[in-house]
């Protein structure tokens, strides 16, 4: 799978809220943060319980690709979330950091 296959795997599990698929893009020990900060969830299962929430308090949440761009191990999402249809949507770049096939970091820039 190319990383880049790896970042829309992940997205199109996340669109359909298939939390166990979604989960399988990412590694053991993956991190997100912001960009240029330290990481505000570290690993599979905090991760996993982030987004159990995310998914039972939005059940309409979907993410649109407005632009992918990918170099080396990192590719580059710029995204437009929408929680609710009554929500005002919000945009994101997600930096995907990939090792070994799995998403290893997550960092965003808002």
């Amino acid at each position: 799978m190319t990383n880049e296959e790896i970042a829309q795997g992940q997205l199109d599990a996340y669109n359909i809220q298939d939390l166990e698929k979604h989960l399988t893009f990412y590694a053991d020990d993956m991190t997100i943060a912001n960009l240029r900060e330290e990481p505000n969830l570290q690993g599979l299962i905090a991760y996993r319980e982030r987004m159990a929430g995310v998914f039972a308090q939005f059940p309409e949440n979907k993410v649109e690709l407005l632009g992918r761009m990918a170099l080396g191990n990192k590719v580059l999402d710029h995204e437009k979330v929408m929680r609710s249809p009554s929500a005002e949507p919000f945009e994101v770049v997600a930096v995907y950091t990939i090792e070994n096939g799995k998403i290893k970091n997550v960092d965003f820039i808002k």
